[in-house]
């Protein structure tokens, strides 16, 4: 998936928006906002997996017992 992000916004950015219409305007936009919405559930999603990998930890200590 990163490299279908950076790839995104290197389009994004080298759209020359002086010369676009009203509509096109508004479509970019709402690319940017989807890109935006992209990046923060692909943060949300690394930050679940390293609290996945944490809880998987200790329950794998849990199941050894106390003293092993």
């Amino acid at each position: 998936m990163a490299d279908t992000v950076a790839e995104t916004v290197e389009l994004l950015y080298s759209i020359d928006q002086e010369n676009l219409t009203v509509d096109q305007q508004i479509a970019l936009a709402q690319a940017y906002a989807a890109l935006a919405q992209a990046e923060r559930l692909e943060l949300i999603q690394q930050r679940l997996y390293n609290i996945h990998q944490v809880l998987s930890r200790w329950a794998l200590h849990a199941a050894d017992g106390p003293g092993r």
